[in-house]
């Protein structure tokens, strides 16, 4: 089996604003740099690449426990991305903070322990982030108990 191929087109529409085709049935998405380079009238790329890593790590976490046949929902995460300067004196994502908040209280979910050590792990788009990129990810419960 070969590996996925994924690709994404980006057509320029004026400017800074790109509209962004995923594929047949997926709704396109307008990018645009804020002000006062773009007009912020979509997201930024380094919006989309902070959506990105918590995305995946939802998808990541949702499926480790829905693979115990339990139900964690709603999920939220909240992902904060830092901006900086490089050496080269260019702006740089230089670290990025993650928080996922389960919809249920960690009482009610079984094998929580053995997915908190392992979700991570398995999120594609966080582990290829992290690489380049400092990534801190902590988990609550409903009752905003700290589990990780």
């Amino acid at each position: 089996m070969s590996d996925p191929i994924i690709s994404v087109q980006l057509e320029q529409i004026k400017d800074f604003q790109f509209e962004i085709s995923f594929g047949e049935g997926i709704p396109t998405v307008l990018g645009d740099e804020p002000h006062p380079i773009g007009e912020g009238k979509g997201p930024s790329p380094v919006q989309f690449l902070t959506a990105a890593v918590g995305n995946c790590l939802c998808d990541s976490l949702f499926f480790a426990i829905k693979k115990y046949k339990q139900d964690p929902q709603p999920i939220h995460c909240t992902v904060t991305a830092k901006i900086g300067r490089n050496d080269q004196n260019r702006l740089r994502v230089t670290e990025m903070h993650c928080v996922l908040t389960l919809g249920v209280p960690a009482e009610t979910l079984e094998h929580l322990d053995r997915v908190l050590a392992s979700f991570e792990a398995f999120c594609t788009v966080t582990q290829s982030v992290g690489q380049g990129i400092p990534i801190t990810t902590e988990v609550f419960d409903s009752h905003r108990k700290k589990l990780k």
